[in-house]
């Protein structure tokens, strides 16, 4: 998969991600989550629930009208919702091919949420990357 660069608002984050210490860390990651579009109840189905995640988490594509994928997400945890948030930043409102182009995976490489959460927290971060993926891919 070929790397993008970085967008701004997630190379200022890895910046600023760098310089505190873990509960700061955590505090940064649930003020993304808290950030996040508000997602309708309405959307929050069986079938935008993301698999193997160790909270409810909920993805759901639009299709912006230049052909942009926009995602909704939610979670029923706080922490879960901060890292959804940083996923949706290496790929919100891009176009399908270059969200099946993004090496999602390099570009949170620098916060290093294995060491930083817990296992049962960081589980579900594959599933919501394959599930972007596979999103991308249906619109491509």
């Amino acid at each position: 998969m070929a790397a993008m660069t970085q967008s701004p608002a997630l190379a200022d984050l890895v910046e600023e991600y760098e310089f505190l210490d873990a509960d700061d860390r955590y505090r940064l990651l649930i003020d993304l989550g808290k950030a996040l579009e508000p997602m309708p109840d309405a959307l929050k189905t069986d079938a935008t629930l993301v698999r193997g995640c160790s909270a409810a988490v909920w993805v759901y594509p639009t299709v912006l009208e230049d052909g942009r994928l926009h995602f909704l997400a939610d979670s029923n945890a706080a922490i879960t919702k901060g890292i959804i948030a940083l996923v949706l930043l290496t790929v919100q409102d891009q176009p399908p091919a270059a969200i099946a182009a993004t090496d999602i995976e390099s570009a949170l490489a620098p916060f290093d949420l294995r060491n930083q959460l817990s296992s049962n927290r960081t589980q579900g971060i594959p599933n919501m990357i394959a599930l972007i993926r596979e999103t991308a891919s249906r619109y491509r």
